[in-house]
Protein backbone atom coordinates (compact mmCIF):
# COMPACT_ATOMS: atom_id res chain seq x y z
CA UNK A 1 0.00 0.00 0.00
CA UNK A 2 1.67 3.33 -1.17
CA UNK A 3 1.92 5.84 1.63
CA UNK A 4 0.48 8.79 -0.67
CA UNK A 5 -2.97 7.13 -0.46
CA UNK A 6 -3.17 8.87 2.74
CA UNK A 7 -3.00 12.40 1.00
CA UNK A 8 -6.32 11.52 -1.31
CA UNK A 9 -8.12 9.60 1.86
CA UNK A 10 -7.34 12.65 3.94
CA UNK A 11 -8.43 14.82 1.01
CA UNK A 12 -11.77 13.43 0.77
CA UNK A 13 -12.13 13.18 4.62
CA UNK A 14 -12.16 16.93 4.74
CA UNK A 15 -14.21 17.68 2.31
CA UNK A 16 -17.04 15.81 4.15
CA UNK A 17 -15.40 16.86 8.13
CA UNK A 18 -15.78 21.17 6.79
CA UNK A 19 -14.55 23.30 9.40
CA UNK A 20 -15.62 24.88 12.97
CA UNK A 21 -19.27 23.78 14.00
CA UNK A 22 -20.91 23.61 17.20
CA UNK A 23 -24.13 21.79 16.98
CA UNK A 24 -26.10 21.54 20.06
CA UNK A 25 -27.25 18.11 18.52
CA UNK A 26 -23.57 16.93 18.65
CA UNK A 27 -22.18 14.90 21.29
CA UNK A 28 -18.97 15.89 19.81
CA UNK A 29 -19.05 19.63 20.93
CA UNK A 30 -16.64 22.19 19.41
CA UNK A 31 -15.38 20.78 16.02
CA UNK A 32 -13.03 21.68 13.66
CA UNK A 33 -11.76 19.78 10.29
CA UNK A 34 -13.77 17.68 12.04
CA UNK A 35 -11.62 17.24 15.44
CA UNK A 36 -13.54 17.46 18.60
CA UNK A 37 -12.62 19.62 21.41
CA UNK A 38 -12.00 16.19 23.17
CA UNK A 39 -9.38 15.00 21.11
CA UNK A 40 -7.87 18.71 20.72
CA UNK A 41 -7.71 18.16 24.36
CA UNK A 42 -6.47 14.93 24.66
CA UNK A 43 -3.74 15.52 21.66
CA UNK A 44 -2.90 18.62 21.71
CA UNK A 45 -3.67 20.82 24.31
CA UNK A 46 -5.24 19.58 27.81
CA UNK A 47 -7.16 22.62 28.81
CA UNK A 48 -8.46 23.61 25.43
CA UNK A 49 -11.32 25.83 25.12
CA UNK A 50 -13.72 26.12 21.93
CA UNK A 51 -12.20 29.34 21.23
CA UNK A 52 -8.70 27.43 20.95
CA UNK A 53 -10.85 24.38 18.20
CA UNK A 54 -11.91 27.36 16.12
CA UNK A 55 -8.45 28.81 15.85
CA UNK A 56 -7.19 25.31 15.06
CA UNK A 57 -4.46 24.91 12.18
CA UNK A 58 -5.33 22.37 9.47
CA UNK A 59 -1.84 21.03 9.95
CA UNK A 60 -2.62 20.16 13.59
CA UNK A 61 -5.56 18.61 12.63
CA UNK A 62 -3.67 16.48 9.55
CA UNK A 63 -0.87 15.38 12.14
CA UNK A 64 -3.96 14.04 14.30
CA UNK A 65 -5.29 11.94 11.45
CA UNK A 66 -1.88 10.69 10.42
CA UNK A 67 -1.33 9.54 13.92
CA UNK A 68 -4.08 8.69 15.69
CA UNK A 69 -6.52 7.36 12.80
CA UNK A 70 -4.29 6.38 9.90
CA UNK A 71 -1.51 5.28 11.20
CA UNK A 72 -3.04 3.68 14.73
CA UNK A 73 -5.19 1.89 12.16
CA UNK A 74 -2.44 0.72 9.70
CA UNK A 75 -4.19 1.74 6.99
CA UNK A 76 -1.33 1.84 4.98
CA UNK A 77 -1.45 -1.90 5.23
CA UNK A 78 -4.39 -2.55 4.13
CA UNK A 79 -5.91 -3.17 0.37
CA UNK A 80 -6.68 0.02 -1.47
CA UNK A 81 -10.10 1.11 -0.84
CA UNK A 82 -10.42 -0.86 2.36
CA UNK A 83 -7.54 1.90 3.68
CA UNK A 84 -10.00 4.99 3.04
CA UNK A 85 -12.93 3.14 4.60
CA UNK A 86 -11.45 1.59 7.35
CA UNK A 87 -9.52 5.20 7.56
CA UNK A 88 -13.17 7.42 7.17
CA UNK A 89 -15.36 4.89 9.33
CA UNK A 90 -12.36 4.93 12.46
CA UNK A 91 -12.77 9.00 11.88
CA UNK A 92 -16.34 9.16 12.05
CA UNK A 93 -17.58 7.20 14.98
CA UNK A 94 -13.91 6.17 16.60
CA UNK A 95 -11.07 3.60 15.50
CA UNK A 96 -12.28 1.14 18.55
CA UNK A 97 -15.70 0.35 16.29
CA UNK A 98 -13.67 0.96 12.74
CA UNK A 99 -11.58 -1.92 13.84
CA UNK A 100 -14.31 -4.36 15.52
CA UNK A 101 -16.26 -4.03 12.83
CA UNK A 102 -13.14 -4.41 10.69
CA UNK A 103 -12.59 -7.98 12.98
CA UNK A 104 -16.48 -8.93 12.27
CA UNK A 105 -16.85 -8.80 8.50
CA UNK A 106 -14.00 -10.74 8.69
CA UNK A 107 -14.91 -13.14 10.99
CA UNK A 108 -12.62 -13.02 13.57
CA UNK A 109 -13.10 -12.04 17.10
CA UNK A 110 -14.66 -8.57 17.34
CA UNK A 111 -14.48 -7.76 21.49
CA UNK A 112 -11.50 -6.03 20.63
CA UNK A 113 -10.64 -3.59 18.08
CA UNK A 114 -6.91 -4.23 18.00
CA UNK A 115 -5.52 -4.36 14.58
CA UNK A 116 -3.27 -7.09 14.67
CA UNK A 117 -0.86 -8.87 11.58
CA UNK A 118 -3.83 -11.05 11.52
CA UNK A 119 -6.56 -8.82 10.64
CA UNK A 120 -4.16 -7.73 8.17
CA UNK A 121 -3.28 -10.61 6.77
CA UNK A 122 -7.27 -11.59 6.13
CA UNK A 123 -7.88 -8.07 5.21
CA UNK A 124 -5.52 -8.68 2.53
CA UNK A 125 -6.43 -12.13 1.37
CA UNK A 126 -10.29 -11.41 1.13
CA UNK A 127 -11.95 -9.86 -1.84
CA UNK A 128 -12.13 -6.18 -1.41
CA UNK A 129 -14.65 -5.09 -2.92
CA UNK A 130 -16.92 -7.15 -1.12
CA UNK A 131 -15.16 -6.25 2.02
CA UNK A 132 -15.71 -2.25 1.57
CA UNK A 133 -19.68 -3.10 0.95
CA UNK A 134 -19.52 -4.83 4.23
CA UNK A 135 -17.50 -2.09 5.92
CA UNK A 136 -20.02 0.44 4.62
CA UNK A 137 -23.12 -1.54 5.05
CA UNK A 138 -22.36 -2.19 9.22
CA UNK A 139 -21.50 1.67 9.11
CA UNK A 140 -25.12 2.75 7.95
CA UNK A 141 -27.00 0.42 9.97
CA UNK A 142 -24.86 1.77 13.24
CA UNK A 143 -25.96 5.55 12.19
CA UNK A 144 -29.10 4.81 11.40
CA UNK A 145 -29.36 2.93 15.50
CA UNK A 146 -28.48 6.21 16.85
CA UNK A 147 -30.90 8.84 18.30
CA UNK A 148 -29.47 12.10 16.27
CA UNK A 149 -30.21 10.08 12.89
CA UNK A 150 -33.01 11.94 12.11
CA UNK A 151 -30.70 15.64 12.49
CA UNK A 152 -27.60 14.08 10.75
CA UNK A 153 -28.89 11.49 9.05
CA UNK A 154 -29.34 13.12 5.23
CA UNK A 155 -25.50 13.95 5.59
CA UNK A 156 -24.32 10.38 7.23
CA UNK A 157 -25.95 8.55 4.95
CA UNK A 158 -24.32 10.54 1.48
CA UNK A 159 -21.05 10.45 3.59
CA UNK A 160 -21.37 6.42 3.57
CA UNK A 161 -22.89 6.42 0.08
CA UNK A 162 -19.58 8.96 -1.32
CA UNK A 163 -17.04 6.43 1.23
CA UNK A 164 -18.14 3.05 -0.75
CA UNK A 165 -18.14 4.78 -4.47
CA UNK A 166 -14.92 6.01 -4.08
CA UNK A 167 -13.53 2.89 -2.38
CA UNK A 168 -14.88 1.00 -4.30
CA UNK A 169 -13.08 2.97 -7.07
CA UNK A 170 -9.78 2.56 -5.53
CA UNK A 171 -10.29 -1.00 -5.07
CA UNK A 172 -10.73 -1.82 -8.77
CA UNK A 173 -7.40 0.55 -9.55
CA UNK A 174 -10.11 3.14 -11.39
CA UNK A 175 -10.47 7.20 -10.93
CA UNK A 176 -12.41 8.39 -8.18
CA UNK A 177 -16.31 9.10 -9.26
CA UNK A 178 -16.76 12.83 -9.56
CA UNK A 179 -18.95 13.74 -6.61
CA UNK A 180 -19.20 17.50 -6.99
CA UNK A 181 -16.37 18.77 -4.98
CA UNK A 182 -13.26 19.24 -6.18
CA UNK A 183 -10.69 18.96 -3.85
CA UNK A 184 -6.77 19.65 -3.74
CA UNK A 185 -4.61 17.14 -1.50
CA UNK A 186 -4.56 18.17 1.46
CA UNK A 187 -7.22 21.11 1.47
CA UNK A 188 -11.02 20.85 2.39
CA UNK A 189 -13.13 22.32 -0.63
CA UNK A 190 -16.41 23.70 1.17
CA UNK A 191 -19.36 22.64 -1.13
CA UNK A 192 -22.23 25.07 -1.32
CA UNK A 193 -25.51 23.55 -1.22
CA UNK A 194 -27.41 22.48 -3.65
CA UNK A 195 -30.81 24.45 -2.76
CA UNK A 196 -29.02 27.78 -2.09
CA UNK A 197 -27.19 27.58 -6.23
CA UNK A 198 -29.19 29.80 -7.54
CA UNK A 199 -31.13 31.33 -4.37
CA UNK A 200 -30.45 34.42 -4.98
CA UNK A 201 -31.29 34.50 -8.40
CA UNK A 202 -34.29 33.37 -7.77
CA UNK A 203 -35.05 35.37 -4.50
CA UNK A 204 -34.70 38.38 -7.04
CA UNK A 205 -36.92 37.22 -9.34
CA UNK A 206 -39.27 36.83 -7.11
CA UNK A 207 -39.37 39.71 -5.65
CA UNK A 208 -39.68 41.89 -9.09
CA UNK A 209 -42.25 39.68 -9.80
CA UNK A 210 -43.99 40.97 -6.55
CA UNK A 211 -43.29 44.14 -6.65
CA UNK A 212 -44.56 44.19 -10.33
CA UNK A 213 -48.12 42.66 -9.16
CA UNK A 214 -48.21 45.26 -6.68
CA UNK A 215 -47.50 47.92 -9.06
CA UNK A 216 -50.00 46.43 -10.87
CA UNK A 217 -52.75 46.41 -8.22
CA UNK A 218 -52.17 50.17 -7.51
CA UNK A 219 -53.06 51.40 -11.40
CA UNK A 220 -49.52 51.82 -11.86
CA UNK A 221 -48.62 52.94 -15.54
CA UNK A 222 -47.93 49.45 -18.35
CA UNK A 223 -44.25 51.52 -17.90
CA UNK A 224 -43.68 51.68 -14.87
CA UNK A 225 -44.65 48.00 -14.34
CA UNK A 226 -42.43 47.16 -17.66
CA UNK A 227 -39.43 48.76 -15.84
CA UNK A 228 -39.80 47.09 -12.65
CA UNK A 229 -40.16 43.48 -14.34
CA UNK A 230 -36.53 44.68 -16.81
CA UNK A 231 -34.71 45.56 -13.83
CA UNK A 232 -35.13 42.45 -11.22
CA UNK A 233 -34.65 40.54 -14.54
CA UNK A 234 -31.20 42.24 -14.86
CA UNK A 235 -30.41 41.77 -10.94
CA UNK A 236 -31.24 38.25 -11.15
CA UNK A 237 -29.09 37.42 -14.44
CA UNK A 238 -26.62 39.09 -12.20
CA UNK A 239 -26.85 37.54 -9.45
CA UNK A 240 -27.04 34.07 -11.85
CA UNK A 241 -24.02 35.23 -13.23
CA UNK A 242 -22.17 35.36 -10.00
CA UNK A 243 -22.62 32.15 -8.56
CA UNK A 244 -21.31 30.95 -11.47
CA UNK A 245 -17.99 32.87 -11.04
CA UNK A 246 -18.02 31.87 -8.00
CA UNK A 247 -18.48 28.11 -8.25
CA UNK A 248 -15.32 28.62 -10.48
CA UNK A 249 -12.95 29.28 -7.11
CA UNK A 250 -13.59 26.46 -4.48
CA UNK A 251 -14.39 27.82 -1.26
CA UNK A 252 -11.18 26.07 0.20
CA UNK A 253 -10.25 25.79 4.10
CA UNK A 254 -7.02 28.22 5.35
CA UNK A 255 -4.18 26.13 4.78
Amino acid sequence: MAASSYDAALARLLVHEGGYSNHPSDPGGPTNFGITIYDYRKYVKPDAIAADVRAMKLEEAKAIYRAKYWDAQRCNELPAGVDYAVFDYGVNSGIGRSGKVLRRVLKLADNTSAMTDAVIAAARAADAKALIVAICDERLRFLQSLKTWSVFGAGWGRRVAEVRAVALAMAAGAPSPDLGRAVAPGRAAVPVAKGAQHGSAGAIAATGAAAANQAHASGARPAVIAAIVIVALAAAISAWAFWHWRQSYQQQAPA
